[in-house]
């Protein structure tokens, strides 16, 4: 019986990519007795399955990530945003399938079933499904010597930059914050109790495990639309940028109302004028000014608001914008604003961001909650006081990251609420006892997390292993005053004796230290490992690795799976929907599968080492060959038509692979099969190359943006019949 690896099938520029790069990859691991099995976890796979109208890979994965023997390579897929996943709705049923709308009011029961289930499927429905294990990610080597060897620019600093990070000073998440650990097993529930004393079940008891940490705390919306006001003045006065930046993809219940407020307040005569026009056309403002617009098409009073619109932007502070060209300003779409991919851009931008005629200028970064707004504002002020980071000597910051079993902020969707009025909410547990609780106001955000114990022994193992293994230095990313983290810290302390020590230089550091400490030594040219929370996680191997290298794309991304199996992480996504938008005017994808070469070494050295299959072991080291010299000869794509796209970094992959394996001498049958392929490849490579250039600067119809018809993607992502020929006799 064939070993089997499950390769996911997700969305935007990653899943054109999969259409060239998977028959070379199955066409490669078969010769191993390795089936490469897809399962699709795509945006449009989660509706259907949602409805019953596909299967459920998404659980399918979940339930396998549980098995000592998984082996899976993950590749990033759209944590979508209502109006995301309203546009894939509507593709959907354009293409015939039977889904409802998505109820923006749900006025019923039935409504209210269908809007649960959307519900579960927007937002990182994924990660906290798959993520059943701690996070090892890192730059491999010869990534960061590629970077050494071809600098990027990092951009000019000095201490005349004025941008900056303004944040919240109290009433945010982070001052707010409560956390207690459990002494037994319990369940809990979420009440709300209103001003008369009545209570509404937010949230049906959930079981609690002995030593889980739970967190309560409430973003106070009152406050959060000063402090916006406040920026608003501060960036018009001093003639900067005014941008946020949040996660409200991932965040899915909280973030997008944080949103919402930056475009209630930037916009609040506007929606003020026309609060009884935008009720009656159902305009919500945390799906942005894009939505705003698209819902006044066709209107009676469409220009009349879109005048007033047009006053509010040039009566506010300068704004930052996504598009220039287009118009697209910071507060179109929710999705367009994610920080772990905007602010990193802008900090090598100089602290930079676009404004609306296309130049570049400093900026007031609005980051409302302090838990995490400190590393931004740490790194700008470094990168004023020392200059920007030097690509060409620079150390590497590798990544521990707690993120197993929804732990932390990204498994508070089901526990965030906003509130419907003046009371308290709170959670009880089975004797009806509070374990925490909030005042609120009518529009506060409050949210709760969970951290539970065998994650965190976990992830304190990990640091220690990598630190070890690696011989660097670690640092846990722990703030004493934030509520979460001092809970955290006593079990770290408690976990840490719990291994080898000796010779290790470990640390615990608040966030603002940590980075600062890590920014000295990086800047010296020293490596520090980043043992982090999961959001910290993201935002970290999003920053560092865009200093370092460039792009957080290249990474290497290994989940070791509680139970023994493994989860192989692919590149970042943030660049996809601009990738698609350019390849289907130019028929030119630039996405880079390098992190999804660097993921199958891991996953065929799993193989290898579980079932004894010396097979997989030749296929891992040879294409760990390939990949160096794919590196080596800047065999990954430009960002430019006229150059090496995705497809022809994918043929050099599948020439590099083939000689390596043909020139090994642990495996004769291997050496015999792939030789005729090395040769059929390299005596071709001209022609093949020439005909995928051939190909670029005609317009590419995939027949959907979020579906896109089979035929037509292989017409497009397999082009060249003379390379198909080679790949699919394998």
């Amino acid at each position: 019986m064939n070993t089997k690896i499950y390769y996911t099938l997700t969305d935007e520029s990653p899943f054109l990519a999969t259409q060239s790069l998977l028959p070379i990859v199955r066409g490669f691991a078969k010769a191993a007795d390795i089936d490469v099995e897809t399962k699709n976890i795509s945006l449009p796979g989660r509706i259907l399955a949602a409805f019953g109208k596909a299967n459920d890979d998404l659980d399918f994965l979940g339930k396998l990530t549980l098995e000592p023997d998984a082996n899976i390579i993950k590749l990033p897929n759209i944590s979508a945003s209502v109006p995301q996943l309203k546009a894939a709705i509507a593709e959907l049923q354009k293409n015939g399938f039977d889904v409802p709308d998505y109820p923006d009011a749900p006025a019923n029961d039935e409504e209210k079933a269908i809007r649960a289930k959307y519900d579960k499927v927007k937002g990182s429905a994924v990660n906290p499904v798959l993520r059943q294990g701690n996070s090892d990610r890192r730059a491999p080597k010869a990534v960061k010597n590629y970077a050494r060897n071809n600098p990027h620019s990092n951009g000019n600093w000095n201490t005349s930059v004025k941008t900056h990070v303004a944040s919240m000073q109290a009433d945010d998440f982070y001052g707010n914050e409560k956390s207690i650990t459990m002494a037994d097993a319990d369940t809990f529930k979420i009440e709300f109790v209103n001003e008369a004393g009545e209570v509404t079940e937010l949230r049906a008891a959930k079981p609690l495990l002995k030593g889980e940490i739970i967190d309560a705390t409430v973003m106070r919306m009152a406050s959060l639309e000063k402090f916006i006001a406040n920026a608003m003045a501060e960036a018009k006065a001093k003639g900067l940028l005014f941008s946020v930046h949040l996660k409200a993809t991932m965040m899915k219940v909280s973030d997008p109302v944080l949103f919402g407020a930056f475009v209630r307040v930037f916009f609040k005569d506007v929606f003020t004028k026309y609060a009884d026009l935008f009720k009656e056309l159902g305009i919500d403002a945390n799906n942005g000014l894009g939505d705003l617009y698209k819902r006044l098409e066709g209107n009676a009073k469409e220009s009349e608001v879109r005048a007033a619109i047009d006053a509010a932007l040039a009566n506010g502070p300068d704004l930052a914008m996504v598009d220039s060209a287009k118009g697209v300003t910071n507060l179109h779409v929710p999705s367009d604003v994610i920080i772990d991919a905007s602010m990193p851009a802008m900090i090598r931008n100089s602290g930079c961001m676009w404004n609306k005629e296309g130049k570049l200028q400093e900026v007031v970064a609005c980051i409302p909650d302090r838990c995490y707004a400190g590393i931004y504002d740490e790194t700008i002020e470094f990168c004023k006081q020392n200059g920007a980071f030097d690509p060409k000597t620079m150390g590497t910051v590798p990544n521990v990251g707690l993120m197993a079993q929804g732990a932390e902020e990204y498994g508070s969707h089901d526990k965030t609420f906003v509130a419907k009025g003046k009371g308290v909410i709170r959670a009880v547990n089975s004797k009806g006892e509070v374990l925490l609780q909030q005042n609120v106001e009518a529009g506060d955000i409050f949210r709760m997390c969970q951290a539970k114990d065998a994650p965190v022994r976990d992830w304190v193992k990990l640091a220690v292993t990598r630190a070890r293994l690696s011989n660097t230095p670690a640092i846990f990313w722990l703030d004493p005053e934030r509520a979460h983290d001092r809970e955290i810290q006593k079990k770290v302390e408690a976990y840490l004796p719990e291994h080898d020590l000796n010779g290790l230089d470990i640390k615990i550091m608040s966030p603002r230290k940590a980075i600062v400490e890590t920014m000295k030594r990086a800047k010296a040219g020293l490596d520090t490992i980043g043992v982090t929370g999961n959001v910290m996680r993201d935002y970290l191997t999003d920053l560092f690795p865009i200093l370092e290298v460039g792009t957080s794309a290249k990474m290497l991304s290994i989940v070791p799976l509680m139970a023994g199996g493994g989860l192989y992480e692919t590149g970042a996504g943030g660049s996809a929907p601009k990738q698609v938008q350019q390849f289907l005017a130019e028929n030119y994808l630039r996405w880079d599968s390098l992190g999804e070469y660097f993921a199958l070494v891991p996953a065929f050295e799993q193989v290898a080492l579980k079932e004894g299959n010396k097979k997989a072991k030749v296929l891992a080291d040879t294409l760990d060959e390939a990949n160096g010299k794919i590196l080596e000869f800047n065999r990954t794509p430009a960002r430019k038509i006229g150059e090496l796209d995705n497809r022809g970094s994918h043929f050099y992959l599948a020439l590099y692979w083939s000689e390596a394996l043909a020139a090994q001498k642990d495996d004769a049958e291997l050496a015999k099969k792939f030789a005729p392929v090395a040769k059929a490849l390299a005596e071709n490579e001209q022609k093949i190359v020439a005909a995928f250039a051939a190909e670029q600067g005609k317009p590419a119809d995939i027949g959907g943006y979020y579906l896109p018809k089979p035929e037509l993607l292989k017409k497009w992502m397999r082009p060249v019949a003379e390379f198909n020929a080679v790949i699919d006799a394998l």
